[in-house]
């Protein structure tokens, strides 16, 4: 029987080619799709007709959350893996703050408590793109506050579900992927990162599919194998 994965912000960059990634290797794959005008995602569903499957979600919404459950329920009872990669490193308006924890912190929340009921059976894994920059023991940067906090903000949630849900044999994976040439801050991707989307991809499927001796400790781990304080 085929695993079967969720994995939001799979419009481009990481959470694209871990959906082709994991596809490849045989997965029914469930892709948060947010970006309507990208069409990266309907090529690759012509690739992969069968195990690939488009779910339309906006991890600040919990309406949005809420109907993609469904959606998958209507194709599976049961999700063995949930990859929370979707974020921003930035937003307009006065409210520039919300928005940003909405998506890379509350979405996370939001979206592991909506798909938990569907998670009972099979691998129960529970996998988050995070970032350093969430990390205060080495905090270095003097900007860029919102994604900072945001990403500090999700290292906490994560933590917190950790305590909560490893005692019922759910494992977990918080994963750094490194500067990578993203679209985190729009349509434009970026250029002076150190890694491409698909370098970051292939490391995170890696980790995030072997199982570990040691799955009763939390760690933050990146694209290089190296783990992190955070």
């Amino acid at each position: 029987m085929k695993k079967t994965v969720m994995i939001t912000g799979a419009d481009r960059g990481v959470g694209f080619a871990m959906c082709r990634l994991f596809a490849e290797a045989g997965w029914q794959v469930f892709a948060g799709r947010f970006l309507d005008y990208w069409n990266e995602l309907d090529e690759l569903k012509e690739e992969f007709p069968e195990t690939l499957e488009l779910i339309s979600l906006d991890v600040s919404s919990t309406d949005s959350v809420q109907k993609a459950v469904l959606q998958v329920q209507e194709k599976t009872d049961c999700i063995d893996m949930l990859i929370h990669c979707a974020g921003i490193a930035r937003a307009d308006g006065d409210d520039a703050l919300r928005k940003i924890l909405q998506v890379n912190s509350v979405g996370a929340l939001r979206v592991a408590e909506s798909f938990l009921p569907v998670m009972r059976q099979g691998m129960k894994r529970l996998c988050f793109v995070s970032s350093e920059a969430g990390s205060i023991t080495v905090a270095h940067r003097k900007d860029g506050y919102a994604y900072c906090m945001s990403k500090a903000s999700l290292n906490m949630a994560v933590k917190l579900m950790f305590n909560e849900l490893r005692p019922q044999g759910y494992t977990f994976r918080l994963y750094h992927p490194g500067w990578v040439n993203s679209y985190m801050g729009g349509d434009q991707k970026g250029t002076s990162g150190k890694y491409e989307p698909e370098d970051a991809a292939r490391t995170a499927f890696q980790q995030f599919t072997e199982d570990r001796a040691w799955e009763d400790a939390l760690v933050l781990t990146d694209v290089e194998n190296q783990s992190w304080p955070f």
